[in-house]
């Protein structure tokens, strides 16, 4: 079957990138964080930015019906690639006929812009961030909780947090971490599904963020265990931003697993809990929490904190509980 190419959008000159940016700052987004917004590539965004290449139809059309616009005014709806028919010379077109498109490979094209991405661009602030604003919480429970996964599975770096969780055995935890960091920031979170692992990165660019996370929560940035990073002070003097903040730590570094033995010929297994962590500050604080809770851990293999027992497993879940299914499911198999 032929392939079919959606219709372009022709705007008077210096208005397609004016009516782009409008979206941008009534939204609140950085430039990544409107290409993820319409699912584009952010190499390409760029091209519409710069009036480089003209919008589609149909990207027009979800851009109004999502941000509740009218058609702007002034402009052409015209065939695909009728700027070929318009100006291009007979090479350009036997470049089209051959190949089916003109400017190079695409997959090559974003390849390199990957490439150039994870070498230097994620570290350019003033291409992530404009320094919007974002909403500035108060110590809570919900903070307490969030300083507990960037702690278990986040990462903060120059221009960005990122919080990695499995793509397969996380879905619903996805969306319960999503939902906690646009409540308490008012922010747009980006899913980057990793093609190098089951896993999802969800990204938040805003500089403000990482601001905030380093000044006010006391979390740091860079590498977790060159740093041997700690639970922040303010949650540890408090006992249930301390509860939740495990809840956090386990619910993206621990795991819940089935020991099994046999004793005179009889099979015996029940529940254990496991958090893991390089950082010994880390382990010794999840350690004295859960002590403090009545609960009976151990450390074991250099770099984790146990529970063995039945009674501690459920006095674990009645106290701290999960907020991530698959631990909750595997405890009650």
């Amino acid at each position: 079957m032929a392939k079919t190419y959606p219709k372009r959008v022709v705007f008077a000159p210096g208005k397609q990138k004016n009516f782009i940016e409008s979206v941008r700052r009534e939204k609140g987004f950085s430039w990544l964080e409107l290409a993820d917004f319409l699912e584009v590539h952010p190499r390409t965004l760029n091209d519409w930015k710069r009036e480089q290449a003209t919008m589609p139809l149909d990207v027009l059309g979800v851009l109004l019906r999502k941000t509740n616009r009218k058609m702007p005014k002034d402009v052409e709806v015209k065939d695909p690639f009728w700027y070929v028919y318009r100006g291009a010379s007979a090479g350009g077109l036997a470049v089209y006929k051959k190949y089916g498109r003109i400017g190079g490979d695409p997959e090559y094209r974003k390849k390199k812009w990957y490439e150039w991405w994870e070498r230097e661009g994620k570290y350019r602030s003033s291409l992530i961030s404009f320094c919007e604003p974002i909403r500035r919480p108060n110590y809570s429970k919900d903070l307490a909780e969030f300083t507990g996964i960037v702690l278990g599975d986040g990462s903060i770096g120059k221009s960005q947090i990122s919080i990695t969780l499995n793509s397969r055995d996380d879905k619903e935890y996805i969306r319960f971490v999503t939902d906690l960091i646009k409540n308490l920031f008012d922010v747009y979170v980006g899913t980057h599904k990793r093609k190098d692992a089951v896993a999802v990165n969800l990204n938040v660019s805003r500089t403000e963020l990482i601001r905030f996370c380093v000044e006010r929560l006391g979390l740091k940035q860079g590498n977790k265990i060159k740093q041997q990073v700690d639970i922040p002070d303010w949650i540890k003097k408090n006992k249930l931003y301390s509860i939740v903040c495990v809840r956090g730590l386990v619910d993206t570094d621990g795991c819940v697993f089935t020991h099994s033995y046999k004793v005179n010929g009889k099979f015996y297994e029940y529940k254990k809990l496991t958090f893991t962590s390089y950082s010994k500050p880390l382990r010794e604080s999840v350690f004295n929490i859960l002590k403090s809770n009545g609960l009976n851990p151990r450390f074991a293999q250099g770099r984790d904190v146990r529970l063995d027992s039945v009674a501690d497993m459920n006095r674990y879940v009645r106290i701290f509980g999960f907020h991530n299914s698959k631990h909750l499911k595997r405890y009650k198999q």
